[in-house]
């Protein structure tokens, strides 16, 4: 199996850089490795899509913050986003061109490439956005989650096409039925020539005579559908899935958007989430702490058995391996640490006060400076 390249190194930059020095770093390697300038270099032409991939990723806010926290693993069609190997050129220049200033498309003075597009252009829907509540328990197990969402679906009367019937279409007299318009601009790599979708029949190649009454000629109408969507063990608050396809329907048949899926993270009435560890605060007397005690500690899946040791220090932190939360489209999981903490009663009886009394002139009662010491070492520990 081949290894991807990494996305920065591909379009050499750093992994903090900003938008527009991704575009020019972009730019740069599109106009180097362009078809036209290198005619038949199969070589050039891979690394041609390959910066395109590379770009797509990085210039989405997004998908960008995926990559960064998954690698190429998050940008797989579980996790959304990611490019289409099976682009073509075409498609490159029909996504990217913008970034040239309209002018990204055949190099006349090398040969042409780009001036006999012939492929229509494709609508896309919109992509929305909704908020998914979940549970510490839905996230270390991973859930499936049934979404309502009020959305544009295709319209059942027409099918999507917007028209009537099939012969409610005319050929567009702008394009003459190419879907695009062509011009030439003169540059300074020469000659340039550009292709547009055409702005009469939105790059259809066809206009609608008679319009579909249900839809208006739209081929969409507001509807509703319940989405099944998975979700992975071990996702965090503000992290984002994209389930491809499941957006609002595009206008006459064209591709749908995505539905992005924001997670919410519930709180815990008695676990604190710290990465993929988890943080319980344990209180105990000052008898369990002395004498040591058996006691239940929870989980995100049930409740687990422990023995406090006798001797138990306050701010002792006990380790529950294992016990905490998977990491994301991994295999190590995190753990359940638990913060121990003596409870000192503020009023006591007489004769309670009479044993402590007691009990403090014995000098296994006296504090050990040694034991203080490591107390704020072990505390420090735990909250950097």
């Amino acid at each position: 199996m081949t290894t991807k390249r990494d996305y920065y190194e591909i379009l050499g930059v750093s992994r903090n850089a900003s938008k527009e020095e991704i575009k020019k770093a972009y730019r740069k390697m599109a106009l180097k490795y362009h078809p036209d300038k290198n005619p038949g270099d199969k070589e050039a032409e891979e690394k041609f899509k390959e910066a395109a991939e590379a770009y797509e990723v990085l210039s989405d806010d997004n998908k960008r913050a995926r990559y960064d926290q998954f690698g190429h693993a998050g940008m797989g069609s579980s996790a959304g986003g990611g490019f289409s190997h099976d682009w073509t050129i075409e498609d490159i220049f029909s996504q990217f061109g913008d970034i040239f200033g309209g002018h990204f498309g055949s190099f006349g003075g090398f040969g042409g490439f780009g001036g006999g597009r012939s492929s229509r252009r494709t609508n896309r829907g919109s992509d929305l956005r909704v908020k998914v509540k979940l549970s510490l328990s839905d996230i270390a197990n991973g859930v499936e989650k049934k979404i309502k969402v009020n959305k544009y679906v295709t319209c059942k009367t027409c099918g999507g096409t917007g028209a009537e019937n099939s012969s409610s279409y005319s050929t567009c007299s702008t394009c003459r039925g190419s879907g695009y318009v062509t011009r030439v601009t003169n540059t300074l790599l020469g000659q340039m020539q550009s292709t547009s979708p055409c702005p009469t029949c939105n790059g259809e190649g066809k206009v609608i005579t008679n319009k579909c009454s249900a839809c208006g000629g739209e081929g969409v109408v507001r509807g509703e559908e319940i989405i099944t969507v998975k979700i992975p063990a071990g996702v965090a608050e503000g992290m984002q899935l994209n389930v491809q396809g499941k957006g609002n329907a595009a206008r006459r048949g064209g591709v749908s958007g995505d539905l992005l899926v924001m997670i919410e993270e519930e709180k815990h009435p008695q676990l604190i989430r710290d990465g993929n560890d988890l943080i319980y605060k344990l209180n105990i007397s000052i008898p369990d702490a002395i004498l040591g005690a058996p006691v239940e500690i929870p989980t995100v899946d049930g409740k687990v058995k422990i023995k406090i040791e006798p001797g138990t220090q306050p701010g002792k932190i006990l380790r529950l391996r294992g016990k905490g939360l998977p990491e994301v489209n991994g295999y190590n999981r995190g753990d359940l640490l638990v913060a121990v903490n003596v409870y000192i009663p503020k009023n006591l009886s007489r004769d309670e006060k009479a044993v402590f009394e007691k009990l403090a002139k014995s000098p296994n009662f006296k504090p050990n400076p040694n034991e203080t010491s490591n107390f704020f070492e072990r505390m420090r520990g735990f909250f950097e």
